[in-house]
């Protein structure tokens, strides 16, 4: 089993098909697509593919250590130029396909109109034990 993570972008990813922010749909809109959400959670849970997940809210501050003694340095209050995550999933399956698969249902989700999103996810997998060939990595 190799761990993945779906990374659902507010904005920063190639638009999707159905392209209206989801500050513009309606209440029975936004309720469709949490409820997609969660039965695909759901069905994956039964499957043991599921690991965890979780929405996001739009606001968010990059931040840095400055130095000793010094306070942390952010970015101001600039998110609208910023790729910000709306949420994210984490998937344990047999195979990268199966990661592929499940990238491209999810991207599937119901949006304005109740049409399916066709949003752009990042699949990412996890890191695994580091390569221990020398000459990848030379002292």
């Amino acid at each position: 089993m190799a761990k993945y993570l779906l990374l659902k972008h507010y904005r920063g990813a190639p638009a999707s098909a159905n392209d209206v922010p989801m500050d513009k749909w309606t209440p029975e809109e936004i309720s469709a697509h949490m409820t997609y959400m969660r039965d695909f959670a759901s069905r994956l849970q039964e499957t043991g593919e599921f690991v965890d997940s979780q929405a996001l809210a739009p606001e968010g501050t990059f931040v840095r250590y400055d130095g000793e003694g010094r306070p942390p340095v952010t970015d101001g209050p600039f998110a609208e130029t910023k790729d910000l995550i709306a949420g994210w999933m984490v998937i344990d399956v047999d195979t990268y396909e199966r990661a592929l698969e499940l990238a491209g249902e999810l991207s599937a989700a119901p949006g304005a109109g109740g049409a399916p999103i066709h949003e752009w996810l990042e699949l990412r997998p996890f890191m695994t034990a580091q390569p221990t060939d020398p000459e990848c990595h030379p002292a």
